[in-house]
């Protein structure tokens, strides 16, 4: 009967989600008075997971789900769930997770809220809080399901260190619709992604040109963050599309994000709104953007920016 989490991985490692779902999950089974159990897939080594709420690992170690496939993880999934006989499944409200969610929810008969942000506020009816309308609105809703599937939005709860351990154990669920196989994918290895950032620095078409997008690269390297752009710049082919934040681009939920040049239409605020800090730097003091910013600057990106940059090298030199 313990409460389920899919810890996601890449490369054999955990990602930051992972330990984040972990202690949401630790929470869950504590109001629950059960323990936690995880599903992790070709992960090389398991034990951190006891120090974020877990209890035991069902490892699962399957060369067919080397690269993400949602019909075959959910089927791994719900494998798991029926082997520990769970009640109540945690995933992450990454793309990856919000594709399989959907499948395993109807596998398992199970209700599924996504973009959760808290702890149940009731056990019996089971109630969580989630946002709505992208991130305009909060509703609390109830899943009457007898199996249960809660989505957690990323940077929402936060990752909960434990004193514990976490045994494993050698799981073989058996997968045999894929429906698609990937064969390959390419991807850089040396940056910071849009998904797994605390922090990402985003620049729009208020840099004029692709040959000026060296400083927004320098910050990002200063910062430790993701860099990413607006609509105009990736279709203006500026930036490439994965970089595209918005909400016809990559949804982002970092810590601080730092929006440089960009006026802030509807649809980029629909998509980085769940940011915990906005700061906004644009030359015009009436873009759409201060009104949602926690912090803004009034001034040219090409004289704030390298400041910035000189201010913060001089901030870690000190540290």
């Amino acid at each position: 009967m313990s409460v389920l989490v899919y810890t996601e991985s890449e490369q054999g490692k955990f990602k930051k989600t992972a330990f984040e779902v972990a202690s949401y999950a630790k929470a869950v089974a504590t109001q629950l008075g059960t323990t936690v159990t995880a599903v992790a897939l070709n992960v090389d080594d398991t034990s951190v997971l006891g120090s974020y709420g877990v209890d035991k690992v069902l490892s699962i170690k399957n060369a067919a789900l080397e690269k993400f496939n949602a019909n075959g993880y959910a089927e791994a999934i719900k494998q798991a769930a029926e082997k520990e006989g769970t009640k109540v499944v945690v995933v992450s409200s990454s793309a990856n997770s919000k594709y399989l969610a959907p499948l395993l929810a109807v596998s398992l008969n199970a209700g599924y809220a996504s973009n959760v942000i808290e702890a149940p506020t009731s056990i019996s009816p089971f109630t969580v809080k989630r946002t709505a309308f992208t991130n305009k609105a909060f509703e609390t809703i109830q899943i009457n399901t007898d199996i249960k599937i809660v989505g957690v939005s990323n940077n929402s709860f936060g990752i909960v260190e434990d004193t514990g351990s976490a045994s494993a154990e050698d799981f073989s669920p058996s997968i045999s619709n894929l429906g698609v196989t990937v064969e390959t994918v390419d991807k850089a290895t040396d940056k910071v992604t849009i998904a797994d950032a605390d922090i990402v620095v985003s620049g729009g078409r208020g840099l004029k040109g692709p040959e000026n997008w060296g400083m927004i690269e320098e910050l990002a390297d200063v910062l430790g963050a993701a860099t990413a752009c607006s609509k105009p710049v990736s279709d203006l082919g500026w930036r490439p599309h994965g970089e595209h934040v918005g909400q016809t681009g990559k949804p982002v939920a970092s810590n601080l994000y730092i929006a440089i040049g960009i006026s802030g239409a509807i649809q980029h605020l629909a998509g980085i709104n769940a940011s915990k800090v906005k700061v906004v730097i644009n030359t015009d003091p009436e873009a759409p953007f201060f009104k949602a910013a926690d912090y803004g600057v009034v001034g040219d990106a090409f004289e704030v920016v390298p400041q910035l940059i000189e201010k913060l090298k001089v901030f870690k030199a000190q540290q």
